[in-house]
């Protein structure tokens, strides 16, 4: 899907699309609310097609690319709304996030995606690693999973994971 998307393969848009417009989308929708957020994304997909040839797997993944791209167009958003005039008293107000819950909010959303691609077992030692702060030997005595196991998940999860927020830092390069 990729290797098609960067040579500009027929339906490849379509299939990254359909891959990651709900991560794009709820990064948008959450950076700067639901009347913008579809507007933006798709200026992200589009700027990625116009741009695909400049994604480099080697610096990180298309998620990544993607979220770092929509970074941008929720920040010239952001910048376009502050020189709107003020709505009037009977206008509604979107309180859209700032800047720095905007920069916390890719990550999660990253690092969100890339667990839900992590096989079951991996996923449930990165919870209970880091959400239920347990150490590896309890991890694997709670799991029945050998220790060596347990610690090689950890270790490929958080690999992919660094992957993933590292391909949000390569659009800006």
């Amino acid at each position: 899907m990729v290797a098609a998307f960067v040579e500009g393969g027929d339906g490849a848009l379509r299939l990254v699309y359909d891959r990651y417009g709900s991560l794009v989308y709820s990064y948008c929708r959450a950076a700067i609310g639901p009347d913008l957020a579809a507007d933006a994304t798709q200026e992200v997909f589009v700027s990625a097609w116009r741009s695909r040839e400049r994604f480099d797997r080697e610096r990180g993944t298309l998620a990544g690319w993607l979220v770092g791209i929509a970074r941008f167009k929720v920040i010239d958003q952001m910048r376009a709304r502050a020189r709107r005039p003020v709505p009037s008293d009977d206008e509604p107000v979107d309180h859209p996030a700032s800047a720095p819950e905007i920069e916390g909010l890719a990550d999660r959303l990253l690092v969100d995606a890339a667990l839900e691609q992590l096989p079951e077992r991996a996923r449930t030692v990165m919870a209970l690693a880091f959400f239920g702060d347990l150490t590896h030997a309890e991890i694997a005595e709670e799991t029945g999973i050998p220790l060596g196991t347990v610690k090689s998940d950890i270790r490929r999860s958080l690999l992919r994971l660094r992957a993933e927020l590292e391909g949000l830092d390569a659009v800006g390069s």
